[in-house]
């Protein structure tokens, strides 16, 4: 396998990371606004929803991009853009949800965190299938 052919694994990598930087902007840009100066992260009930959104992407983060990757090379750079796709999808809807009501954030948390179990179990039967060829 060439680089190329994880082109599109590292445009679904970096635009998870520009919706990152975007999560991570408005906690930031929205700190006035709620009047929550750093370093505190509590104070007001609409910014800390924003904040916990941005914590929780970056948790999820931690698994998504490196099972991208291991899913791309050593099972399929085709199939990894679809539980890609979804979870930066999965991760809007979160986001969404999470800051109008942290109650109904069910949808998107499930969609993002079923794509991560979809790579990082085709990482693993990628792996093991490699091991014992």
């Amino acid at each position: 396998m060439n680089l190329a052919q994880l082109d599109s694994t590292f445009a679904i990598i970096l635009i998870a990371l520009l919706q990152f930087i975007f999560f991570t902007g408005r906690t930031g840009f929205s700190r006035n606004k709620y009047d929550i100066q750093a370093p505190k992260t509590v104070g007001n009930d609409h910014w800390e929803r924003i904040f916990r959104v941005q914590q929780n992407t970056m948790e999820q983060l931690v698994i998504f991009i490196p099972s991208m990757i291991i899913f791309s090379l050593y099972l399929s750079p085709t199939w990894v853009i679809l539980p890609g796709v979804l979870f930066i999808i999965g991760r809007q809807i979160f986001s969404r949800l999470y800051i109008q009501n942290p109650q109904s954030r069910g949808p998107g948390m499930i969609v993002s965190f079923l794509s991560n179990i979809i790579l990082v179990v085709g990482s693993l039967i990628g792996v093991f299938t490699q091991l014992a060829g």
